[in-house]
């Protein structure tokens, strides 16, 4: 599948990393095309670069490893920690150029510094931020924080040596100045009045009128086939369970098949998926002859040993597809000695249909896709900092919004801490 052809303003971004050593951060709100940059920059490069992320599904998402695996970093607090450095590693961490770190606002302050000093220890630089490598940095910290700490131990460890948890309050920036570059094209909707209420949820700066527009255009009964977008996993188990239930007939039931070092959390897909003719699903993957992309929403139409699914056509109307089992690889790079390349090896495989049951979605799973209609379902209530913008900018135009219940002040969060950051640079 062709990748899409940057804008001005995106073009602009990763000529500025590619023709610098300065450490960037690209920020911007949804749908400014962040990945886009990412995936041109991991392509495109002429620098040897490794691609990272804090957990296993935002780093198959960016053919790239977590940064704990990277760098063989313990969990938990790292802190002063002796850190483990066998050759092979150092070899490895000696030949990069720079590291690109995704969905940046999920790393916590403690890990960004374990980070600088895991590179500063292998590559021999003590004294150079990093050790010398550029690091390239991608999210948007109004959408998703870090994961405190459960342990009470380690939170007061946080509390008596960082400001706040976010990665741009770790201390190696005292040394390293980052470049903050936001986004402001947004690509993903259309509609000015849209787009100008979703920037005042992002900040946290929603007047009387956005709300009362918001709500009014939300406030329409749904119809039944639209996607929900739920706080819980609880909640998006149950919906799709329960739509599944009232379909009868034939059922194929996909057992993954999983190969390597897998771990559980990390699965990109259901390990066992149960698909029915009639049954709304969800593409996970990106057709690579462009047929459907991430996210699209389909209807299985047969299934018989493989799958079909209904899409809906650019110009009306609707088209089947057959649907193959597609492979995801989890990678590792590694130093090799021989031709003095960093490579990329497949150290596991997980084989499944690039199917979800998608009646409902956890607002979480939603992150990074873009939907024609949803109904966004906060519960009682929005619960973390950036959970209802998320949801809301999912969609493309306030006439595919439909709200489960009115949003409330309360459901719109927004961490003190990225306000200071984002504001102030500091």
């Amino acid at each position: 599948m062709s990748r899409p052809d940057l804008s001005p303003e995106q073009l602009a971004v990763y000529e500025r990393i590619e023709h610098t050593r300065e450490h960037v951060f690209v920020t911007g709100r949804a749908g400014t095309g962040k990945s886009t940059i990412l995936n041109h920059l991991a392509h495109r490069t002429s620098k040897i670069l490794a691609v990272c992320a804090p957990t296993g599904v935002a780093a198959l998402n960016v053919g790239g490893q977590t940064i704990h695996s990277l760098l063989r970093l313990p969990t938990g607090v790292i802190a002063d920690h002796d850190l483990d450095q066998p050759s092979e590693l150092k070899k490895m961490l000696a030949s990069i150029d720079t590291l690109v770190i995704d969905e940046i606002s999920m790393v916590s302050a403690d890990l960004m510094d374990a980070i600088d000093r895991s590179l500063r220890q292998a590559r021999g630089r003590r004294h150079d931020p990093f050790g010398g490598v550029q690091i390239i940095m991608f999210g948007d910290p109004y959408q998703l924080p870090p994961v405190p700490p459960r342990d009470p131990h380690e939170r007061a460890y946080y509390a008596d040596t960082y400001r706040s948890l976010w990665f741009f309050d770790a201390r190696v920036w005292a040394d390293a100045p980052i470049a903050v570059i936001e986004l402001a094209e947004v690509h993903r909707q259309r509609d000015d009045r849209f787009k100008q209420i979703l920037g005042a949820v992002r900040h946290g700066e929603v007047t009387e009128d956005m709300a009362e527009d918001l709500n009014a255009a939300g406030a329409r009964p749904a119809p039944r086939e639209v996607l929900t977008l739920a706080t819980t996993n609880a909640t998006v188990t149950r919906l799709n369970q329960q739509r599944l239930a009232e379909i009868t007939g034939d059922s194929l039931r996909a057992v993954a098949e999983v190969n390597g070092e897998f771990r559980e959390n990390a699965y990109p897909a259901d390990e066992v998926l149960e698909l029915k003719p009639g049954a709304q699903v969800m593409f996970l993957r990106n057709d690579p002859d462009g047929r459907w992309v991430n996210g699209t929403i389909g209807r299985v139409s047969r299934v018989a040993g493989t799958v079909w699914v209904d899409v809906d056509g650019a110009g009306g109307g609707t088209e089947e597809f057959e649907v193959e089992p597609t492979v995801w690889e989890r990678y590792r790079y590694r130093y090799d000695a021989e031709s003095k390349k960093l490579e990329k090896e497949v150290v596991a495989e997980f084989e499944q249909f690039p199917l979800r049951l998608a009646w409902a979605v956890t607002i979480h799973k939603s992150q990074g896709h873009t939907y024609d209609a949803a109904v966004v379902d906060l519960g009682p209530r929005a619960f973390s900092a950036g959970q209802s913008y998320v949801a809301l900018s999912r969609v493309r135009s306030l006439d595919g919004l439909y709200l489960r219940r009115p949003l409330q002040p309360a459901d719109v969060i927004v961490d003190p801490n990225v306000v200071r950051f984002m504001r102030g640079r500091g």
